[in-house]
């Protein structure tokens, strides 16, 4: 980048304050940077900071693509989505699909179950799914391959999903809206609503499902417990936010909370039909 500005070791260095020596060394894969350096060199350059660390080469319109998606309007960039995952324009996909959303605890399985028993329709979960085309437990995913690979199956496996035909209620791991681009897959594909509960319930329904032995990781019985759920639950809010629906099981029952969501998804299929 340096050379294709025509711009000399000497020149950077008195622009971004670090001397020559220093950025030899990181042009040779030898200087340890840190973020607050790297962005000085970035902005004496005036380049951004990710095409610095970028682990793959990007495409050579990249950056103009970039810059023009900056200055889009909310309808442009909606438009460029589709056109780049190939997905229909809304309105012009009636697939009877429901997706529920939730933290861990949400009664997304069990809610899901009810919902496909009264309206006929199939019943599938992600992660079972995503456990059987691999021959792999999720742990054991997680654990030999790491979060990485264990997103990028989880996308495959949604994509999958979101071509197979006939109506269908997915239930989804609660960590599947920290993947922006499966989750605006799962947005767009399926009807999607939000199970919402309070972290406490969500801590004592986990807490029933490890004791049931229903495979549910036993939280640990404490006040740190209970602060780190919050903190997960607050911080993914404004993602669960975006469904196209909500359900709060707060202080319900599953018999109550499963007959709103009923007719919650068959009102909003009636009204899509007429």
């Amino acid at each position: 980048m340096r050379s294709v500005r025509a711009m000399s070791r000497k020149v950077l260095s008195q622009t971004s304050g670090l001397s020559e020596r220093y950025i030899a060394q990181l042009e040779g894969g030898q200087g340890n940077v840190s973020i607050i350096l790297l962005r000085r060199v970035s902005q004496a350059m005036g380049v951004r900071l990710e095409d610095l660390i970028a682990s793959v080469e990007s495409p050579p319109d990249w950056p103009v693509v970039r810059d023009l998606l900056a200055s889009a309007t909310l309808e442009q960039v909606a438009q460029a989505k589709r056109v780049l995952s190939g997905s229909a324009a809304p309105g012009e996909s009636d697939a009877r699909r429901v997706a529920l959303i939730g933290l861990r605890g949400a009664g997304k399985s069990t809610l899901g179950r009810i919902l496909a028993e009264r309206t006929g329709w199939s019943f599938v979960e992600l992660n079972r799914e995503i456990e059987r085309e691999n021959g792999l437990s999720v742990a054991e995913i997680f654990a030999i391959y790491g979060q990485e690979t264990y997103r990028r199956l989880e996308q495959g496996a949604l994509r999958r999903l979101a071509e197979r035909p006939g109506p269908m209620v997915l239930a989804t791991g609660g960590g599947i809206v920290a993947e922006p681009v499966t989750f605006d897959l799962l947005l767009s594909a399926f009807f999607t609503v939000w199970l919402k509960a309070r972290p406490e319930e969500h801590m004592h329904r986990v807490r029933e499902q490890a004791a049931k032995g229903l495979g549910a990781a036993r939280l640990p019985d404490n006040d740190d417990a209970l602060r780190e759920l919050r903190a997960v639950l607050l911080s993914r809010e404004p993602l669960y936010a975006r469904a196209r629906a909500v359900v709060d099981t707060a202080g319900h029952t599953v018999a109550e909370t499963a007959g709103r969501l009923t007719g919650l998804v068959e009102g909003h299929f009636t009204a899509a039909r007429r």
